[in-house]
C-alpha cells in the first residue's frame, strides 16, 4: 500500500516582509488595486528575536494564491517600492 506524500501545512503562499505597520497596512490595500487579490491579506508582526521592543519588529503580509496565479518577482518590485522583500514561507 502506497502512502500519499503529504500537502504543504500552510496556504500561504507568499510572505511580503516589511518594515513597520503603516508599510504592511499599505501593501495590503495596495495589493488589491495592483494584483487583484480578492481576500484580504493577513497581517502579522513578527518580533526580531530577544527583542520586545516593537522598533525592532517587522511586519508581514501573509498572502494566499492556491491558483499560483502571482509573479514571485512582481511581488518582489512591489514589497520594494515600501523597502520590503518577498520571502518564501
Amino acid at each position: 500500500m502506497r502512502v500519499p506524500e503529504n500537502g504543504p501545512v500552510s496556504d500561504v503562499r507568499h510572505v511580503l516582509v516589511l518594515p513597520d505597520r503603516d508599510a504592511a497596512e499599505e501593501v495590503a490595500r495596495a495589493l488589491g488595486e495592483r494584483f487583484g487579490v480578492g481576500e484580504e491579506p493577513r497581517i502579522v508582526r513578527d518580533a526580531l528575536a530577544g527583542e520586545d521592543d516593537a522598533e525592532d519588529a517587522q511586519w508581514l503580509v501573509l498572502l494566499h494564491d492556491e491558483d499560483g496565479r502571482l509573479d514571485a518577482a512582481a511581488l518582489d518590485e512591489f514589497a520594494a517600492e515600501w523597502e520590503g522583500w518577498r520571502e518564501e514561507p
